[in-house]
């Protein structure tokens, strides 16, 4: 990804300033972790910690660190874990929904999860749910607010993503390519493809829309 681009948008991105919100640290208490919605679903299925990691091949420890809240997992990680537990990945990350369709005003998102480096020690990305209400959707529309990732953990699953920068320099790596994207680009790729998205320096807000598969 060492291609990069000019600093100059390629469209004018002034529109999408009052899209982005803030996800602010004195919400965090309203933050609804995903935990104990993947431990409420494997019981539900009477499964073991050890089975669900021999299905996902998940460490069975890193699991149980993953429901008792003290690491937050990255989004290919709870695409594979719904996958295993036969949910959909909506359910996980923000729970069912139960109308056909949402209108979401700025006013009344609200966090509904971040993810952690695996061991927990820090903070990666914190997201706001667009689509929470639909009932049955295949999609997931999501506003990130990037942190650095200096350990550069990758991702991969089943799937599609999109991402539309609307705040601050992004780092993308997919495979062994590497991109700076600006406010106003944007990338599509396949979700199997072992990819890597955090802001370049200090935070970064994208539109993130991603499809099960």
């Amino acid at each position: 990804m060492e291609p990069t681009r000019e600093n100059t948008p390629h469209i004018n991105v002034d529109y999408f300033e009052d899209l982005t919100g803030e996800i602010s640290p004195e919400k965090g208490g309203s933050v609804q972790e995903i935990g104990p919605r993947i431990k409420a679903l494997r019981e539900e299925k009477q499964l073991s910690l050890q089975e669900l990691a021999e299905a996902t091949g998940f460490d069975s420890s890193y699991l149980q660190e993953i429901e008792t809240g003290k690491v937050q997992p990255q989004l290919g990680t709870i695409i594979k874990l719904s996958k295993a537990l036969d949910a959909a990945f909506s359910r996980l990350i923000s729970g069912p929904g139960d109308k056909p369709y949402a209108v979401t005003r700025k006013s009344d998102r609200q966090p509904v999860s971040r993810t952690t480096t695996s061991k927990g020690n820090k903070q990666l990305y914190s997201y706001l749910s667009l689509d929470a209400d639909v009932q049955g959707r295949n999609m997931e529309a999501l506003i990130v607010k990037l942190e650095e990732n200096p350990e550069e953990e990758t991702s991969q699953h089943q799937g599609e993503e999109f991402i539309f920068v609307l705040d601050g320099q992004v780092a993308v790596k997919l495979g062994e390519d590497r991109f700076e994207l600006e406010p106003g680009d944007s990338v599509y790729y396949l979700s199997t493809v072992p990819h890597l998205v955090a802001a370049k320096q200090g935070q970064a807000t994208i539109l993130a829309v991603l499809h099960e598969g």
